[in-house]
């Protein structure tokens, strides 16, 4: 079993407007110190399976119905909250996409990451501030500036205490949520060297959730297309990038401007996301897919192997 396996996962959010089918039996994998791309539109359902991989999914409205998430040979949905609390924030970690958001107004930055330190080393207050002043210089900023509020920073500083928070405690896997979102471009390069350097140091695995294939290219071993809650196609991230195989992984290409060519226009993917309260029949994607046949809106794809790792949800391939 992987370091991390996820299996046939699905979560419900159950609403006044009915039930936002969010995960539909979602199946990934991850090796200790390796990066997954989770790459998809907005709703695709990549933040619903980082909260749920870490335990966070809030209930009510999110429900998980099927599956199971293995993380060190033990079922994080079957451990009692008080395990998984042992777990979340020493073990697993997480970056939050807002760091508006994630931090707390009222709170030092030196505060905020001590928390975690002492909840998990049962050190004193004053030997956690130590820690997170260290902490705070491995993430570029000033040990000084602990004594600071989340106010007092930038946006690109907020991120970088946010993510010092979440390697407070030298984690072996970190969830990235959109790390990079809020960020200009000068400031998401640094941001993500910062995230790579600091991987590499502390060989964390990690699943980066984002909607840049660029990103991705940069920072991930692997790549997970997803659209509507599943897993469309996934594989290596060249293997992908060199033979995007999925009608729509190839509209995520072709929506991308290129260097080395000269198009008048780019190719959008026509039409919108299918609300998740009512999705589809069949493959979830059929009704904006150019190749559309009549099984399509019939059968749901199988996953097929089209070259080793690399495997794909489409009845083209079938």
């Amino acid at each position: 079993m992987s370091f991390l396996e996820i299996k046939n996962l699905h979560v419900h959010y159950l609403t006044d407007e009915g039930v936002v089918y969010a995960v539909n039996g979602v199946d990934l994998s991850l090796e200790p110190g390796e990066s997954l791309g989770l790459v998809g539109e907005t709703g695709a359902g990549k933040t619903t399976i980082a909260l749920s991989t870490i335990g966070t999914l809030p209930s009510p409205p999110g429900k998980i119905t099927e599956g199971e998430i293995w993380f060190e040979g033990a079922n994080m949905l079957t451990l009692p909250e008080r395990e998984r609390r042992k777990i979340r924030g020493k073990k697993i970690s997480m970056i939050f996409q807002d760091p508006m958001t994630a931090l707390n107004p009222l709170e030092t930055v030196g505060d905020q990451i001590a928390e975690g330190i002492r909840e998990h080393s049962k050190c004193s207050h004053a030997e956690a501030l130590v820690e997170a002043m260290k902490i705070l210089e491995k993430v570029g900023i000033p040990a000084a500036r602990s004594t600071e509020y989340p106010h007092q920073f930038s946006g690109g500083m907020k991120q970088r205490v946010v993510i010092a928070i979440a390697l407070a405690c030298n984690p072996i896997l970190l969830l990235a949520d959109e790390p990079t979102t809020a960020l200009d471009v000068t400031i998401q390069a640094q941001v993500l060297e910062l995230i790579r350097s600091l991987q590499t140091e502390l060989n964390t695995a990690m699943i980066l959730i984002t909607h840049d294939l660029g990103v991705v290219s940069d920072t991930c071993d692997k790549v997970a297309i997803m659209y509507a809650g599943h897993v469309v196609e996934s594989g290596k991230w060249v293997d992908i990038y060199k033979n995007p195989s999925h009608p729509y992984t190839q509209g995520l290409f072709g929506s991308i401007p290129t260097l080395d060519k000269d198009t008048p226009r780019l190719t959008p993917i026509e039409g919108s996301m299918p609300d998740p309260t009512d999705l589809p029949s069949g493959c979830p994607f059929h009704p904006r897919c150019k190749h559309c046949m009549a099984q399509c809106s019939q059968a749901a794809p199988q996953p097929k192997e089209i070259e080793p790792g690399h495997v794909v949800r489409c009845h083209l391939y079938e």
